[in-house]
């Protein structure tokens, strides 16, 4: 069954973790490698974990990110083993990162306009090293790189950037991005689709879009 996107954030916020771009990712406090790494251990061995789990073990945390890799989305199953990871930490006494707290989740996305989107994306695909994800994107088969994903044009334009980064947060840091962007310099060009995006550009016109699930298509 196909979750809604706030289905699945129903589904996962109580436990810390939050909806990020078809994904649910958590930071789990470890304190050091070795206890990252025995986490890390325990959560590779749940049952089903295979095709639905990546870890990524740092010195202090462990970044878990959970989807169904065959639908690149969240299904029941996804949510159910967010509950399981969150009590394999809980039984090490290890804590999930509040949300709130600065840096708790984001995923970042390369935008680039194309006039001729089958033409521009082999190149991307081939220096990148990547593999295609549908017609208009290609992401790392390591799924250590952001993906990069093509933007229709519908006429050239030569005088704005043709590549931008799409900047998806927790929807309750949404905000306090935006406004860090704005001290810094930045100015914010576009908001009609607030709260599925906000374009902000920095002193030259260079664009980045801070993004959430919120305001989607279910």
């Amino acid at each position: 069954m196909r979750l809604t996107r706030q289905q699945i954030s129903d589904g996962v916020a109580k436990l810390g973790w939050r909806l990020i771009l078809g994904t649910v990712q958590a930071h789990v406090l470890t304190g050091s490698l070795a206890a990252g790494a025995e986490f890390a251990g325990r959560v590779a061995a749940l049952p089903g974990a295979d095709g639905h789990v990546l870890l990524d073990v740092r010195d202090d945390r462990v970044v878990i990110t959970v989807r169904t890799a065959e639908e690149d989305w969240v299904l029941p199953k996804d949510i159910e083993l967010a509950r399981e990871i969150t009590s394999v930490a809980e039984s090490l006494g290890l804590l999930v990162q509040a949300a709130g707290e600065p840096r708790v989740t984001q995923t970042i996305e390369i935008g680039i306009d194309a006039l001729d989107i089958p033409k521009v994306r082999p190149f991307w695909k081939a220096v990148l090293g990547y593999v295609d994800s549908g017609p208009d994107a290609v992401t790392d088969p390591l799924s250590a790189g952001p993906a990069v994903w093509f933007q229709q044009m519908d006429a050239p334009r030569p005088q704005r950037n043709r590549i931008h980064f799409d900047v998806a947060v927790p929807a309750e840091e949404a905000q306090a991005r935006i406004d860090a962007a704005l001290a810094a310099g930045g100015r914010l060009v576009y908001v009609d689709e607030a709260p599925a995006f906000w374009v902000l550009a920095d002193p030259e016109g260079n664009e980045a879009c801070v993004c959430t699930w919120q305001g989607r298509d279910k």
